[in-house]
């Protein structure tokens, strides 16, 4: 399968580089591939969508102020760290800008001294396993020093850097949000709860994946990052039990859904309390088998993400949907706006 063939064009204008300041005014688009319809609504509207006994499942990943700028101690040259994942103690895996200056033994400043990074390996792709040294605790100085990672695509800086973190956002550990939750409120999220729809969470860190873009003409010679996920007894009880009794999964996000349909190939289609690491790659011909709905943003022409809405919800109604909202001129990406999709072509 051609990489091409999930590509769409897309007005940079569209591109939001702003997050709107009431979250859940966002617009929502519903499609439903089964009965070939398309509608268009504002996000708190998803409600309606929702019935009773149903599971919302949403990712509770905190976004770490992963961007740090610093400078080479032998010639002060400019140097960019990402961070993308704790590998072990104080030693990160990071992608360093320009990478090229950074080899085994360089040390990095930041903050006049506050903060110093030794490279301990090199990888591929501008990846790089640092060793940071500091005094007190790494996160404070992480917080005092570092930036919020946004995607490249958006040019502007954020006055407030909440506006990144979902309004559940808990444990740190991200490189970028998991931005299909970005468009609820905590009124939203107790209205939802008092219509008598589960709200479980699950953890899963977003690394690399996001920020790498395909290179290759063929989907099937792709390589996923891993990424790290987390779920408890309690929210894999509930999922079953969910299930049990008929109702809907739906998940939030691209993340979510990655997490969940590892979670039950590991256990043979069931949920269960687990923890671990990921690396699939989901994409037209792959099977479901956890999630029966999905809340997500619309995603980057080429990306592995329209990829894995187009193995839900089929590619070419996928790509149909995407015109018309190009047509509708919704705003596109991380702060853009977002689709919820009521079942996909091999759901129950």
């Amino acid at each position: 399968m051609d990489v091409s063939d999930f590509d769409y064009e897309l007005p940079q204008e569209l591109i939001a580089q702003t997050p709107l300041k009431d979250r859940a005014a966002s617009r929502l688009m519903v499609i439903n591939p089964n009965k070939d319809r398309i509608a268009h609504h504002h996000f708190s509207e998803i409600i309606d969508y929702l019935n009773p006994g149903d599971c919302l499942v949403l990712n509770d990943t905190k976004v770490l102020p992963a961007r740090l700028i610093g400078h080479k101690e032998d010639t002060g040259a400019k140097i960019e760290l990402l961070l993308l994942k704790q590998t072990e103690g104080d030693s990160w895996e990071c992608l360093v800008k320009p990478a090229k200056r950074v080899h085994e033994g360089v040390q990095i400043q930041f903050g006049d001294g506050k903060l110093e990074a030794v490279c301990a390996e090199e990888l591929d792709e501008g990846r790089r396993i640092v060793t940071f040294h500091y005094k007190g605790i790494f996160y404070e100085v992480l917080e005092e020093l570092g930036k919020m990672p946004l995607p490249p695509y958006i040019k502007e800086q954020l006055d407030d850097p909440d506006l990144y973190q979902t309004v559940y956002a808990k444990h740190r550990g991200s490189a970028a949000a998991p931005t299909a939750g970005l468009h609820f409120t905590k009124e939203l999220l107790a209205e939802i709860e008092k219509k008598g729809i589960h709200i479980v969470f699950i953890t899963l860190h977003v690394g690399l994946g996001t920020f790498r873009p395909v290179k290759v003409d063929r989907i099937e010679e792709h390589t996923m990052h891993s990424e790290f996920y987390q779920m408890t007894k309690d929210a894999a009880d509930t999922l079953t039990r969910v299930r049990r009794e008929g109702k809907r999964v739906i998940a939030c996000g691209t993340t979510v859904i990655r997490t969940l349909e590892t979670i039950t190939a590991k256990f043979g289609g069931e949920f269960q309390e687990a923890s671990g690491w990921t690396d699939i790659f989901i994409y037209p011909g792959y099977q479901y088998k956890a999630v029966d709905g999905m809340i997500t943003n619309f995603h980057l022409p080429k990306s592995t993400l329209i990829m894995l809405v187009s193995a839900f919800a089929g590619r070419d109604f996928v790509l149909k949907a995407y015109r018309e909202a190009v047509k509708e001129k919704y705003r596109f990406f991380s702060f853009g706006d977002a689709m919820f999709i009521e079942e996909g072509i091999q759901t129950r």
